[in-house]
């Protein structure tokens, strides 16, 4: 039996758990999903090295902020795992050194060019044209797949937070 993460999300309160339902529409064939497992890391840890190669700050700020809309979003086990996986972006962007800019750029060119690859063959556009804030969605999708397949999802929309 094949699971879905927008299956115990669809009749959601919560405004994650609609944005992911509504995300993994356009993300329903295996090999799409597959990239999006390592684009969409990519992509994030390539924007944070892009940023932080403009000035260290700059990269501070947008994680600061991202981390800000994780946490309106009101599910605390996401706020967290993207807390984990920041902290950890932010670790590999330091051990970068003076080569932030050219890897963090080819990283990010490689990354979408395999992204709309994907969509290609799903057949349906990527979420973000629709709305820019499923470009922080897409990370959730990749936890929520992962969540799901160690067991996890279900007791989160179990103990969910209203919104």
């Amino acid at each position: 039996m094949t699971h879905t993460a927008a299956a115990p999300l669809e009749t959601s309160d919560r405004k994650v758990d609609r944005l992911l339902a509504h995300y993994e529409e356009s993300h329903r064939n295996p090999t799409n999903e597959l990239i999006h497992f390592v684009a969409i890391p990519a992509i994030m840890l390539s924007i944070v090295g892009l940023l932080f190669a403009l000035h260290p700050w700059v990269a501070y700020a947008f994680v600061g902020a991202s981390l800000v809309y994780y946490a309106l979003l009101r599910a605390p086990a996401f706020l967290l795992a993207m807390a984990v996986l920041t902290a950890i972006a932010v670790a590999l962007v330091h051990a970068m050194g003076g080569l932030v800019l050219p890897v963090s750029a080819a990283i990010f060119v490689v990354a979408w060019v395999f992204q709309f690859v994907g969509h290609k063959l799903e057949g349906k556009k990527p979420s973000f044209f629709e709305d820019i804030q499923y470009l922080w969605v897409g990370p959730l999708f990749v936890l929520s797949k992962l969540f799901l397949r160690l067991g996890l999802l279900s007791s989160l929309t179990d103990s969910r937070t209203r919104s």
